[in-house]
């Protein structure tokens, strides 16, 4: 068994059930950062309102700069339809809750974290075998492809550094464009040997 402990020595399920607000808006919001090149290229700026919306731990602002997202979104080009991974991107921020309540968003970035695990294994050799996902969730990395056990340590990371406040989050928006980066690389290889 390969363990998917976080540096606390807790599951990725653990953090997210753990989490605050702040946290877990940071969390999901952070999933979904790192998934944007799977819509396009130039949507790098897209969250920059939404990220200074759980900067202020502003619930208000968190839920107009999400609205601003969606239109902005909804005027990018569509994509393939069911089963194309920017579609799943489309859904993670159409699914984020405008109310900033812990409930709420705690079940957003759950969903998040699983449809950023499995779009990054999408992308590993093996893909994404059953079950796996939730496996890496709850500690068993075995089997987990380098993409998908990047993404999980990222996403760990990201809820252990919003724990420690406002560097916290800075660091947690270097982790997704790093993450983004990583990701955008992967995507622009396969289309260039496609």
């Amino acid at each position: 068994m390969t363990s998917a402990m976080s540096v606390t020595g807790r599951s990725l399920r653990e953090l997210i059930d753990g989490a605050g607000e702040r946290s877990l808006a940071a969390a999901g919001l952070a999933c979904l950062d790192r998934c944007l090149p799977l819509l396009g290229p130039d949507l790098g700026d897209l969250l920059r309102p939404v990220w200074a919306a759980v900067a202020r731990g502003d619930g208000p602002a968190w839920g107009e700069s999400l609205a601003k997202a969606r239109a902005e979104l909804d005027g990018a080009a569509a994509g393939a339809g069911e089963g194309d991974p920017g579609e799943a991107v489309r859904g993670m921020l159409a699914a984020a809750p405008a109310a900033w309540a812990a409930g709420d968003l705690r079940a957003w970035a759950d969903a998040c974290s699983a449809t950023a695990l499995v779009l990054h294994g999408r992308h590993d050799p093996a893909g994404v075998p059953d079950g796996l996902v939730e496996r890496c969730r709850a500690g068993d990395a075995e089997g987990a492809g380098p993409l998908l056990a990047g993404e999980l340590r990222r996403q760990q990371a990201v809820l252990e550094a919003v724990a420690h406040g406002p560097t916290g989050l800075r660091r947690a928006r270097e982790l997704s464009v790093e993450g983004g980066r990583v990701l955008r690389a992967v995507v622009s290889r396969r289309a260039r040997t496609a």
